[in-house]
């Protein structure tokens, strides 16, 4: 599965609606989103300092299963939310700020500007 590239062009919602491809493309990701797991885990992701977290350290963090923290992370890579390099036998992961930058400008509400003043 390649990486979420739809969201590049993708308008914010107020302004014009979503095409068929881009809300597909959008729905998968709030989908990996949905998961409390996988919102723990990029939580974890974002909030190091460093920006870089070690799988060991992310494992730690739950009472799940190597395997079951791998099909995770796994679906948040798929997704484009994370990127990951192994080195030597651990495997590290990033945000890919990017990602939710095109996520929060495609929920931003136009700027709503108040009258002016009448004198």
């Amino acid at each position: 599965m390649e990486p979420l590239e739809i969201l590049e062009c993708s308008p914010p919602l107020t302004r014009e609606p979503l095409d068929v491809e881009q809300a597909a493309g959008v729905a998968r990701v709030f989908k990996a989103l949905g998961d409390p797991v996988r919102l723990r885990i990029l939580s974890i992701v974002a909030s190091r300092a460093g920006g870089e977290v070690c799988v060991c350290d992310i494992t730690g963090a739950f009472e799940l299963s190597q395997p079951t923290i791998s099909h995770h992370l796994k679906v948040l890579k798929e997704v484009g939310l994370l990127t990951a390099e192994r080195r030597a036998s651990w495997v590290y992961y990033r945000l890919v700020p990017e990602v939710l930058g095109e996520l929060s400008a495609l929920l931003t509400p136009p700027t709503l500007t108040a009258p002016a003043a009448v004198l």
